[in-house]
């Protein structure tokens, strides 16, 4: 069989199990995927080994637990040394209740990252939909499959770093080919391209191939053409900015409620959030979910409901028509709306030192664990944040580096972090955790990362520091909320968040012309008709589910906005009669 074709491994010592275990999984997936079938665990490592020696991928790896075979939890901890990236899930017998506790806990440990029933019937979709999840995930994290579109560049140039990373948030299948290897020089001679301007991304899935050098997000958003600036006469009930968890839930709720309802983006659907490589907390999801996912399923519902979205543009300004708003978009366009959802979030802290700016995209990466994940093969790789995206992120790159070193500021993780992840980060071998430490500069070596040097926390330029190898530094610290493009006349906190509610009245009390005078409503600004939610508002918990939550809320408050305040009605009609409900724009009738 083709050496490229992924694995599936199942070892257990129950002949039933294995039995059954085999026939569904050769059954389903044999014609793309090699089932390797192991009598017991040895075997079973034994097969791991000889597969790692001759690098073949290892998708998924099936262990079982309950009365027939108590090894499989043991076999799935220590088949994480030799295929760290492969799912492992540990299957058990419908009605083995009383092995829960112990599956459960070694879940928390990481020893396993899955819980599937055996089938007990034909056409079990319940255990399928979980193999194929899982298979879902595992090939979104290799980067393998479809090219829709090729992009060639030089390997650590942070322009085609960034490109990278938003293509494969945004669900767009990209290969990346360094410039100089076998297939960039092909498709660059094919293309009649001898010195082209870095980065060219070729879009493979037009009629005729479109080639783009260096090009802008503009560029790239029209080329792609998923979707388009509005018609100027349109106006929407609501324009939602920023695709994150709670910009997404506002358009699923407002489109299904029937509000026109726009939503612009300027990155990448699912904001911080998308970055995250596993979500264990979110609810509905027992086996987790990737951030990508969650996002792209969100996005997916919105759309179908009706939304309209602008994807790789950006909101540039906020003003006024009349009793509208308009929302100023980087391609020159002008979007006008009655109520405007400020979604943006929040930008990952930058650490401010130079020798580490001028290496971003070169082994310095702010979030982009997804993406950079799989080039950080066998080397030392230091992450830096003491929140949940920096430990998903640590957990997510231990699969495929040598070790990882997180970095915490703070002398505890216990305040900002998740109990399930400090759990998982000390039980993974191959992770170490240092507090009370900060990054104070780095090394480098033919332009990229090779070291950093760290120092206790709060430590001045005469503290000693100690130089540690790492070829990747991941940054997910603090947040910077996303708000210059707002006008001053919206209030922040002195962080810079966004006031809302009766937050509102916690500045200095001044009485202000641009005020409502009735009560203000929980998640509206200072300004009338201009809403914030999710991470970017002030007072907010940083958690996905709460972000969803302030976007489902925030509708009910759009309802209560537009009814008082219904647009003008129609002008008369010839003979003084006003034009039938009929006669007037859908698009300008009150809802």
């Amino acid at each position: 069989m083709d050496d490229s074709v992924p694995i599936l491994l199942i070892a257990t010592t129950d002949p039933d199990s294995r039995r059954i275990l085999e026939d569904e999984l050769r059954r389903r997936y044999g014609a793309d995927y090699e089932v390797v079938v192991c009598a017991g665990y040895a075997h079973g490592r034994a097969a791991l080994e000889g597969l790692r020696r001759w690098n073949r991928p290892v998708a998924l790896i099936l262990g079982c637990y309950g009365p027939a075979d108590r090894g499989g939890l043991d076999f799935l901890r220590r088949a994480y040394g030799f295929h760290p990236a492969a799912k492992r899930a540990v299957v058990v017998t419908w009605g083995d209740f009383a092995s829960a506790p112990t599956i459960f806990h070694a879940i928390a440990q990481g020893h396993a990252e899955l819980l599937m029933i055996r089938p007990e019937k034909a056409r079990d979709e319940e255990f399928h939909g979980a193999i194929t999840d899982a298979l879902d995930d595992w090939h979104l994290a290799q980067g393998v499959g479809f090219e829709a579109v090729r992009l060639i560049g030089e390997v650590g140039d942070e322009r085609t770093h960034m490109l990278r990373d938003n293509l494969n948030r945004n669900h767009i299948p990209v290969g990346f080919h360094a410039v100089g290897t076998e297939t960039a020089t092909r498709t660059l001679e094919g293309l009649g391209l001898s010195d082209p301007e870095l980065p060219v991304m070729v879009l493979q899935f037009t009629a005729a191939p479109v080639v783009l050098e260096n090009p802008t997000d503009l560029e790239i958003a029209e080329a792609v053409g998923v979707t388009r600036p509005p018609p100027p006469d349109k106006i929407f009930d609501v324009v939602v900015v920023g695709a994150g968890p709670s910009g997404l839930a506002t358009a699923v709720y407002a489109s299904s409620e029937g509000l026109s309802t726009m939503v612009v983006e300027g990155e990448a659907v699912g904001g911080q959030a998308g970055t995250s490589s596993l979500i264990r907390n979110y609810p509905g999801f027992s086996r987790g979910v990737s951030g990508a996912h969650l996002a792209y399923r969100s996005f997916h519902q919105a759309w179908t409901l009706g939304t309209d979205f602008l994807f790789l543009r950006k909101v540039v300004g906020l003003g006024a028509d009349g009793a509208l708003h308009t929302v100023a978009i980087s391609d020159g366009s002008l979007v006008r709306c009655r109520t405007v959802v400020v979604a943006t979030g929040v930008d990952y802290r930058r650490l401010g030192i130079p020798q580490l700016e001028n290496l971003v995209g070169r082994g310095v990466f702010y979030g982009a664990t997804v993406s950079e994940a799989p080039s950080m093969t066998g080397k030392h790789v230091c992450v830096v944040g003491g929140g949940n995206s920096a430990g998903q992120a640590v957990l997510h790159l231990a699969k495929f580096a040598k070790n990882v070193t997180l970095l915490v500021r703070g002398p505890t993780l216990s305040i900002t972090m998740s109990e399930y992840l400090i759990s998982q980060l000390e039980a993974t071998r191959n992770v170490a955790i240092r507090y009370s430490t900060m990054v104070v500069g780095a090394r480098d070596q033919d332009g990229f990362l090779a070291a950093v040097r760290l120092a206790p926390s709060g430590a001045t330029d005469a503290t000693p520091s100690d130089e540690v190898e790492a070829a990747g530094l991941f940054v997910l610290i603090g947040s910077m909320p996303r708000t210059s493009w707002l006008p001053d006349t919206v209030e922040r906190d002195p962080a810079g968040f966004l006031r809302t509610g009766a937050s509102r009245d916690a500045g200095d009390g001044s009485v202000r012309p641009d005020r409502p005078s009735r009560p203000p409503l929980a998640l509206e600004t200072s300004m009338r008709g201009i809403f914030a939610i999710g991470d970017v508002r002030a007072g907010s918990i940083k958690r996905v589910a709460t972000a969803v939550g302030d976007g489902a809320t925030v509708v009910s408050m759009l309802h209560t906005y537009l009814a008082e305040n219904p647009l003008p009605g129609p002008p008369p009609a010839p003979g003084g009669e006003a034009a039938t409900p009929e006669e007037v724009p859908s698009d300008v009738r009150p809802n």
